[in-house]
């Protein structure tokens, strides 16, 4: 029940009304019991401080952010975490006493969401498709969770150079490969134990697969394949890896993940994963009857 002692949260977003977090978060307070309420803002870059303002002014616990607004959050913080610094980048940012405090939840959503199902990244070899906002959160996360190898694959354009050389600094078990080489693909899906496509093919309609169908010849049912997407909830890359006989995980696990971060750096408690997991389930199968 909402009273003067209700605790906000809330999105920074635009366009913001098609997110699932309202729900992942309402979910979590209503189950948890916690006096709290998330609210979705449509906030363009040019009122992001502003909104910093009215969060200090009006004592508001704490929001998510989309991109761009996650980069163009950085300077408008009082500090960020070393996770959030690495990555350039902020999805989270909580109040504390009017000291706002950014940090990056995407990628330990990743691991959590596979850690659920008793799935380790230390001392496995990862490959991740795609090297955007998605991709850099997971591998800069697997290479926290103790990854033996990572290999990333990334188009060839004028940030190639720059992003390899990024990301290879993070640490040594980084490698950053041309996306078009699909004998490289094929060889390091031989080689990693675990496989996250964090690239949009397959979203929301797209038909298209991430690498070619002989490529995907080399899954087998010893390999952990993930999507990142959640709409739809099976992409033709989870697809085509379960005809493969590979272990598969759409992108609602990284989702839900993401947000238990949040809401544990916000409120101290654990999010109650499973049934959150079912509603969110539930409303991304309700979208796709839409």
């Amino acid at each position: 029940m909402i009273d003067g002692h209700t605790k906000l949260f809330g999105l920074l977003a635009h366009p913001a009304a098609h997110s699932l977090s309202p729900l992942i978060h309402n979910t979590s307070f209503q189950v948890t019991g916690i006096n709290g309420i998330y609210l979705a803002f449509d906030v363009t870059s040019a009122g992001l401080a502003d909104s910093l303002a009215a969060m200090r002014a009006m004592h508001i616990g704490g929001f998510n952010l989309s991109m761009p607004l996650k980069t163009d959050v950085l300077p408008l913080l009082d500090e960020i975490t070393p996770r959030a610094e690495r990555l350039s980048a902020v999805n989270t940012v909580i109040n504390r006493d009017g000291r706002l405090i950014g940090d990056s939840t995407d990628g330990q959503g990743w691991v959590d969401a596979l850690k659920q199902d008793d799935i380790t990244i230390d001392e496995k070899v990862v490959t991740v498709l795609g090297a955007g906002g998605a991709g850099r959160a997971i591998i800069s996360a697997a290479v926290d969770a103790g990854a033996k190898q990572v290999y990333v694959f990334k188009r060839t354009n004028d940030l190639f150079d720059a992003r390899k050389e990024q990301l290879e600094g993070w640490s040594d078990v980084v490698t950053v490969l041309p996306y078009e080489d699909e004998g490289l693909i094929a060889e390091a899906f031989d080689e990693s134990q675990i496989i996250a496509n964090a690239t949009n093919v397959g979203m929301a309609g797209d038909q298209s697969l991430p690498v070619s169908q002989s490529v995907m010849n080399h899954l087998t049912p010893r390999h952990i394949v993930s999507d990142a997407i959640y709409f739809p909830l099976e992409t033709p890359f989870i697809h085509a890896a379960k005809q493969r006989g590979s272990r598969t995980y759409n992108g609602i696990g990284m989702l839900v993940n993401q947000a238990a971060g949040s809401f544990l750096e916000w409120t101290g408690q654990r999010m109650p994963i499973i049934p959150v997991i079912e509603a969110v389930h539930q409303a991304v199968l309700q979208r796709s009857k839409n």
